[in-house]
């Protein structure tokens, strides 16, 4: 469950009597869209209908049997969420929009890269002051995935910049290779590996480019910058980094 603090309230009317369910503002979006795959009661505040949710009071178990046709709250919450509607103060609003706001700064740092620059990866600190150029304003009440195009769009005339990944090719010696490459192959997508007779070890992962300056720190630092790296292009002609 998640606590009161992260949860809104979902308030459906019917039949003269109130419904109201506190639940996580993201979960209660993806559930009105029909896209919700997780576990609800992860993302409750409460597994509980309550007729005012900030006082705690309760509706009648009639009233529950007439509107939804069960009393069982792990039932009636998806329907409220559903049918009713979606409560949030002004307070809530503001940090649910800072949250999104951070959380896209950040999707699209780590993916994108300036292509005037050799694809350099975008500082988070640029994306930010561009978007505030361009007065982009984030909806709390999206995704941030689907807002990802449109602040594409804003941040182009002002910014050289473009989604890509890249590919490189890691080369670890056989006293890191152990714990070096386990992480390694979990920062991307490991499209080859090879363990060579002398222990070390070479993998190559593709990754959002964006990501590239952290990357190379992380095989600096598990390999006391003894890993050799290449970059990969897209026809697959190495160039030493």
């Amino acid at each position: 469950m998640i606590s009161l603090d992260e949860a809104v309230t979902a308030r459906l009317e019917s039949h003269g009597a109130r419904f109201e369910v506190l639940v996580d503002p993201d979960a209660a979006l993806s559930i009105r869209r029909g896209e919700f795959e997780g576990d609800l009661e992860e993302v409750i505040a409460a597994e509980d209908v309550f007729e005012d949710a900030s006082r705690g009071d309760r509706p009648a178990e009639s009233d529950l049997e007439d509107v939804f046709g069960t009393t069982e709250p792990l039932e009636v919450i998806p329907q409220v969420i559903r049918e009713g509607e979606i409560q949030i103060t002004a307070e809530q609003r503001r940090e649910m929009q800072e949250q999104k706001r951070r959380q896209l700064i950040d999707r699209i740092a780590r993916n994108a890269v300036n292509p005037q620059m050799d694809n350099a990866p975008h500082p988070p600190e640029r994306i930010e002051n561009a978007l505030e150029e361009a007065g982009f304003t984030v909806d709390p009440m999206e995704p941030v995935e689907n807002q990802v195009d449109d602040a594409l769009d804003d941040l182009r005339p002002l910014i050289p910049i473009r989604f890509e990944e890249v590919t490189v090719a890691v080369q670890i010696p056989a006293e890191y290779a152990g714990s070096a490459q386990a992480k390694i192959r979990q920062y991307g997508d490991l499209e080859r590996e090879e363990w060579q007779p002398d222990g070390s070890w070479i993998g190559v992962v593709t990754f959002p480019a964006g990501l590239q300056n952290d990357f190379y720190d992380v095989v600096n630092e598990n390999t006391s910058g003894e890993a050799e790296t290449q970059l990969v292009s897209d026809k697959d002609e190495l160039s030493t980094r």
